[in-house]
């Protein structure tokens, strides 16, 4: 596969370019609307690769994944998350909404099944590339972790389950799922989320959280620096085995002025397996009530949107709803259910190299803050 590379401009020669940035504190992600040129290329590349490579997680394709990034993305994507990937300012929100960043066939889709389990990941590859290829663009490389989600590979589908509709979870609905960063209770959780919405007839709002909405860091917040903070795993786990390991952790780390966060509101507040000390209990209480303001629910994606997150400056969630059921006219009628891919991903396999698989850096195997399940009979191929 050959295509000749549109260079980017790095020079200071565009109005662009030349415009002052005020670092104000961002209260909304930026959205990037994909031209139907853009589009239509993504899709294309997509089909190539699968012509050439089969699968996404093929490791001819994996290993070099950023040199394709480079090479086959629109240039305007690739610089905007290149860009996005060293980020880490008082004025970066930590995500971004690509709007009508694929076309997804809704006949060829087919219904949406029952849950995640039954998804039918052949339909789904074209997408595995498109968003593999926008996660080597930061650069950073999917990975899959596997003791919270049993294996199913580097890209998942998160469907509404009935059984677990009023649960903390991807495949909760009847309840807000709080916004969460993605597995708090890890130490090496992904460093960066992708979130492509294959359909979204229900009309569910996603929301978004950020650690920079907030003008300053005050007082109240330095005592969250403090490693007092516990988190038990989340509602994927039985409530014996999620209280895990009895460790603490900060909830903000790093820079002083413009920390990331490690932060999970339903596990670490409304979780009475968390044990919070009264002390950590009542700062946690303080921060939420201030945070709750900068929440940003006014976004409902399309089918085709995609959210790319900085897993360490925003956390995700939405808003509860009826699987199944949209409003037309005041009436609920029946519909396809939600159906959204999320992507995970790391900058560096080097440092977690110690919680991976011997046989396969991009299989995770942290269980709860550092902890490594074991690898007996465990196939890193293993679905």
């Amino acid at each position: 596969m050959e295509r000749t590379l549109e260079p980017f401009s790095l020079l200071p020669n565009t109005e662009q370019n030349h415009q002052v940035v005020v670092n104000t504190a961002p209260k909304a992600p930026p959205i990037f609307e994909v031209k139907p040129e853009e589009r239509a290329s993504l899709m294309s590349t997509a089909k190539q690769l699968m012509d050439e490579f089969g699968h996404y997680e093929n490791p001819d394709y994996i290993s070099t994944l950023h040199l394709y990034a480079y090479q086959l993305l629109p240039s305007r994507i690739a610089k905007k998350l290149s860009q996005f990937g060293t980020d880490f300012s008082a004025a970066q929100y930590g995500a971004i909404i690509f709007k009508g960043l694929v076309t997804v066939n809704q006949e060829a889709l087919g219904p949406t099944p029952p849950s995640w389990k039954e998804a039918d990941n052949n339909k789904l590859i074209i997408y595995g590339f498109i968003c593999s290829l926008l996660h080597g663009a930061v650069p950073s490389k999917p990975v899959q972790y596997y003791v919270q989600r049993k294996g199913g590979g580097l890209m998942h589908a998160i469907i509404p389950d009935d059984t677990m509709c009023f649960s903390q979870t991807g495949s909760g609905s009847r309840t807000d799922l709080f916004v969460h960063t993605e597995d708090a209770f890890l130490f090496n959780p992904a460093d960066f989320l992708s979130f492509l919405y294959l359909r979204n007839e229900e009309q569910v709002n996603s929301t978004l959280y950020s650690i920079r909405s907030h003008a300053a860091i005050t007082p109240d917040m330095e005592q969250l620096f403090q490693p007092i903070f516990k988190c038990p795993k989340d509602a994927n786990f039985d409530q014996e085995e999620a209280i895990g390991e009895h460790l603490s952790t900060p909830v903000l780390y790093g820079d002083r002025k413009t920390p990331f966060i490690r932060f999970d509101a339903a596990e670490q507040l409304y979780n009475e397996a968390a044990h919070q000390s009264p002390e950590a209990l009542a700062i946690l209480t303080k921060f939420w009530t201030a945070a709750k303001q900068f929440v940003y629910e006014k976004y409902i994606p399309q089918s085709g949107d995609l959210v790319f997150v900085n897993n360490h400056l925003c956390a995700h969630g939405r808003t509860a709803f009826q699987a199944g059921f949209k409003m037309v006219d005041g009436k609920l009628i029946k519909c396809e259910r939600r159906q959204m891919l999320r992507m995970m991903s790391k900058t560096s396999l080097i440092h977690i190299r110690e919680v991976t698989h011997p046989d396969d850096p991009y299989f995770i195997m942290e269980d709860h803050y550092g902890k490594v399940a074991p690898f007996t009979n465990l196939s890193p191929n293993h679905k």
